[in-house]
């Protein structure tokens, strides 16, 4: 038995498979032992996922229907921070500014990686410079010394505001200015553009030449080729990016943090809802209302992404779709 089972696997063609000799108990033994292996391997990531994923997420559950300050043992209050929430002026003003931020920050970032995308998607002399150039950006923009750079050339007689006054723009410095210091806000996320483009430019690379070749001799221009062939075939690409930055966008906090001095301010203009999580949790030591603004920013995130996910039918044109 065994000289034939030898035998099989040395005739047995490269690639194939392979049976396991051996009665049914060792392979079991043997199937048992592999599993404890890639258990083993995976140990690490497990004991972090539960030490500082899975268990912090629980916690911050159960004192989000508590009245917590760090300091004494959590007091059992059921849904009273929710509806204490509801009721706070500055859980409002920290709503509204941080849906302004979304919604003009985001969009603004996707259409200059778009245009960057474009462009770099021709080819040209010093391409890979240029791309590792716009990229760089992004792997160095949210750090907090960029965000004191930021806060430095947006205040009073700095660059920015000695650069609008030239061209007869008196408004002074944005970081001081709660009519604008949001807006050096917004700057900052799209000066970060070089993620998405990279993946746009991932995107436009897989769109075949041909179609804009047979949209050309039909006498498509420019303008009609993106919008009738480069648009839907980037569309799956598009959705990942609107997904991914509108829920980083969300989730805003040390650019804010810094550029207001860790004021959230002036007049509580760079109030985002992280910022003011933050305040009520470590400064005010109301860790159990922090808990709940923490899961009700969770659920804002969740329902914002499944409507994106609903409405990814009706303008996200996959490949199957569009053969």
């Amino acid at each position: 038995m065994g000289t034939a089972v030898t035998t099989l696997i040395k005739d047995s063609p490269p690639g194939a498979p392979q049976k396991r000799s051996g009665s049914p108990a060792a392979v079991k033994r043997r199937g048992r032992r592999e599993n404890l292996t890639g258990y083993l391997f995976m140990s690490p990531w497990i004991a972090g996922f539960l030490l500082l994923t899975a268990g912090p997420m629980a916690a911050s559950l159960y004192f989000a229907f508590t009245d917590y300050n760090l300091f004494d043992s959590p007091k059992w209050i059921g849904f009273d921070n929710f509806t204490r929430m509801f009721d706070d002026p500055r859980w409002q003003k920290s709503v509204e500014v941080t849906a302004k931020y979304v919604v003009i920050g985001t969009p603004l970032k996707l259409l200059l990686a778009l245009g960057v995308a474009l462009l770099l998607a021709q080819s040209r002399r010093g391409q890979a410079f240029y791309r590792a150039a716009f990229y760089a950006p992004s792997l160095i923009g949210a750090s907090v010394s960029v965000g004191f750079v930021w806060r430095a050339l947006f205040s009073d007689d700095a660059a920015v505001d000695r650069t609008q006054s030239f061209f007869g723009f008196d408004v002074g410095g944005w970081v001081g200015n709660p009519d604008w210091v949001l807006y050096s806000l917004v700057a900052l996320t799209v000066w970060q553009f070089g993620a998405p483009m990279v993946i746009f430019l991932a995107g436009l690379k897989q769109v075949p030449k041909e179609l804009y070749e047979a949209a050309e001799v039909d006498g498509a221009g420019p303008f009609k080729r993106f919008w009738t062939i480069t648009l839907p075939m980037i569309s799956p690409v598009l959705f990942f990016n609107v997904l991914l930055e509108t829920i980083h966008s969300f989730q805003i906090f040390g650019s804010a943090y810094v550029v207001s001095n860790a004021t959230c301010g002036p007049a509580d203009s760079t109030l985002v809802y992280t910022c003011y999580l933050y305040q009520k949790g470590f400064k005010e030591a109301q860790m159990g209302f922090a808990s709940a603004m923490a899961w009700m920013l969770l659920l804002a995130v969740a329902l914002v992404t499944a409507v994106l996910f609903w409405s990814q039918k009706r303008w996200v044109h996959y490949e199957e779709a569009a053969r």
